[in-house]
C-alpha cells in the first residue's frame, strides 16, 4: 500500500512557489522651449592669384593688396588694380574678399537681427491652451502652442520570478 501512495502521489501536480509583480504606470511629460540665438561670427579672408599681370594700388606698383588693420573686427581692405603684363599673351587674375562680421557690443537680443552672418533665433514656447490630464489610467492630451511637447506614456509590466 505504501508503494501505491508513493506511485500515486507523483501523479499529482506539486505547489510552485513564485513571485509575481505586477506594475501598472501612467505619466504626463510637459515641455517648453526656451527662447535661444546661436550666433557664427564669420571672419575676414582675401586672396589673390595671378599671371602675367601688373599690379597696383594706385600708389604702389607691384603691390598685391589685402587686409590692413582692424577695426571693431573688420580689416581695412586695400583694393588692388591689375593690368596685363604684356599684350597680346595669356594672362589670368583672380581676388576675393570676404569682409567679416563686426564685433558686437552686446549680446543678440532674441528675435533681432544683429551683424552675424550666419544667425539663428528662436523664440520662447508656450504651453498655452495645451494641457494633460490622467484620469484612472487613461491619458488625455490637447496641443500646446508652438514650442512646446506634451508626451503621455502607459506602461503595464509582469514579471514572475
Amino acid at each position: 500500500m505504501k508503494k501505491t501512495l508513493a506511485i500515486f502521489l507523483l501523479f499529482f501536480p506539486s505547489a510552485a512557489f513564485a513571485d509575481m509583480t505586477s506594475t501598472i504606470t501612467s505619466s504626463v511629460k510637459v515641455e517648453v522651449m526656451s527662447a535661444a540665438t546661436a550666433a557664427d561670427r564669420v571672419g575676414n579672408s582675401y586672396s589673390v592669384s595671378g599671371t602675367g599681370v601688373n599690379t597696383t594700388d594706385g600708389t604702389t606698383a607691384g603691390t598685391l593688396g589685402g587686409l590692413g588693420s582692424t577695426t571693431n573686427g573688420v580689416n581695412a581692405y586695400t583694393n588692388i588694380t591689375a593690368s596685363q603684363l604684356t599684350d597680346g599673351e595669356s594672362f589670368q587674375y583672380t581676388v576675393s574678399y570676404l569682409e567679416g562680421d563686426a564685433v558686437p557690443t552686446s549680446a543678440p537680443t532674441t528675435g533681432a537681427v544683429s551683424n552675424f552672418s550666419d544667425l539663428t533665433s528662436t523664440a520662447a514656447g508656450a504651453i498655452g491652451s495645451g494641457g494633460a490630464t490622467i484620469d484612472n489610467h487613461v491619458i488625455t492630451i490637447s496641443g500646446g502652442d508652438p514650442g512646446s511637447t506634451i508626451t503621455g506614456q502607459y506602461v503595464s509590466t509582469l514579471s514572475v520570478d
